[in-house]
């Protein structure tokens, strides 16, 4: 894919769920950050991921939360990636954060030109595309494990400010005739 010079081309967002995980059990997993994608949530994962670098690639970044179940999901995004970037972790993109924070770090870090990929956890990933389309961090999309979606911010990085530019679910990403 040719991409247009950096100064002439929008930020792009690619909003990641992460694979399907192991059911919560605190005997299990204690810390619910530990818990893992199961055996059939990782194949199914890096099929979509696949999907996904077919549709997304060049990524100049790609952000996880610190849970298990984000950072190899975000993994198997990166292994999917012709020329992967490094990976990077926030704190915002935790279980059960708000999505004010993570728009507030993105505003602060990607420049024009960018196309970042964040993998995190719901319903936080539907509330932040609320808050990027209409400004309000409410649900306005059903975003299924290893699902994603993309938004474009054609005039900055501000809440309202982007446009939906896909919506895939991990069956759809996983279509290996796309």
């Amino acid at each position: 894919m040719v991409r247009p010079p950096a100064q002439d081309r929008n930020v792009r967002v690619v909003i990641v769920r992460h694979g399907p995980a192991e059911e919560r059990d605190p005997v299990r997993w204690p810390n619910d950050a530990r818990r893992p994608l199961t055996n059939k949530g990782k194949a199914q994962t890096r099929r979509a991921a696949r999907g996904l670098a077919r549709v997304a690639d060049p990524v100049d970044r790609v952000v996880s939360s610190a849970a298990e179940r984000a950072v190899a999901t975000a993994e198997m995004v990166r292994s999917a990636l012709e020329d992967p970037p490094k990976l990077e972790t926030w704190p915002e993109l935790a279980p059960g954060n708000l999505p004010n924070p993570i728009f507030d770090r993105l505003r602060r870090s990607a420049r024009p030109g960018q196309e970042v990929v964040l993998v995190g956890h719901e319903p936080t990933l539907a509330e932040f595309i609320g808050l990027a389309l209409v400004g309000d961090d409410i649900s306005v999309v059903h975003l299924t494990k290893g699902g994603a979606a993309c938004l474009e911010f054609p005039a900055g990085l501000k809440p309202g400010g982007a446009r939906l530019v896909w919506l895939l679910t991990r069956k759809q990403l996983s279509d290996e005739s796309s």
